[in-house]
């Protein structure tokens, strides 16, 4: 039995959630961190490996106490723990809708309070792995160019919060849609700049008050 010391530390779960964050772990790694330690004959992660198996095809969160007791190597206060868990995730998510950005009328409806502004906002919506918003951030305010917008002050903090995507977005103060030329060059240089660092631009929105324009479905992107 191989035991969770002689994994590679760069591979054992704690050590991988604290480099790369918590979305890039698996169900196994995530219950191992839960658990802690692992059975007599078996180390945490293949504990861990070992109740998943076992409830194939029905969620865990749905499990009961009992069920959760009869496996070898569980125990009481592990089962309670795992319970604990799930259940206070319950309560924290209880009423919260998550917010997955997939289409421009999505950006639009989020961008409700700066589609009316008299100045030019630039925003950008941080994704994860599964395209759900982790933040919203205004990145400037005022007449769009390129020493406004820059790309340092837009992957920055891509980086911090380890996004796998973006979704850059302004409003026109004058109602309409169309790109000026500054839109074109910044939208350009931000999407070479994503490349390099392999963190895609999904879509650049320009919203108005009644309207909204795609760069990607216009093929400007």
């Amino acid at each position: 039995m191989a035991k969770i010391k002689d994994i590679p530390k760069v591979d054992q779960p704690r050590e991988k959630m604290e480099k790369y964050g918590p979305d890039k772990l698996s169900d196994a790694e995530l219950l191992a961190i839960l658990l802690r330690t692992g059975a007599k004959d078996l180390n945490v992660l293949e504990l861990s490996k070992k109740i998943l198996r076992k409830f194939k095809g029905k969620k865990i969160s749905e499990i009961g106490l009992d069920e959760l007791k009869k496996i070898h190597g569980l125990g009481l206060a592990k089962a309670c723990e795992i319970m604990a868990c799930f259940e206070l995730g319950r309560r924290l998510l209880q009423g919260k809708k998550t917010s997955i950005l997939l289409s421009p009328k999505d950006v639009w409806d989020r961008m409700a309070d700066i589609r009316g502004s008299q100045k030019e906002n630039f925003v950008v919506f941080y994704l994860d792995s599964r395209s759900q918003e982790i933040e919203r951030e205004i990145i400037s305010i005022g007449t769009l160019n390129e020493n406004l917008v820059h790309p340092r002050e837009v992957f920055e903090p891509a980086i911090a919060k380890k996004v796998a995507s973006i979704i850059i977005a302004h409003n026109h103060p004058s109602g309409d849609t169309e790109p000026s030329e500054d839109d074109l060059i910044i939208t350009k240089k931000l999407a070479e700049a994503g490349k390099l660092l392999s963190i895609e631009i999904i879509d650049h929105v320009i919203v108005t008050k009644n309207s909204f324009l795609s760069f990607k479905e216009k093929g400007l992107l």
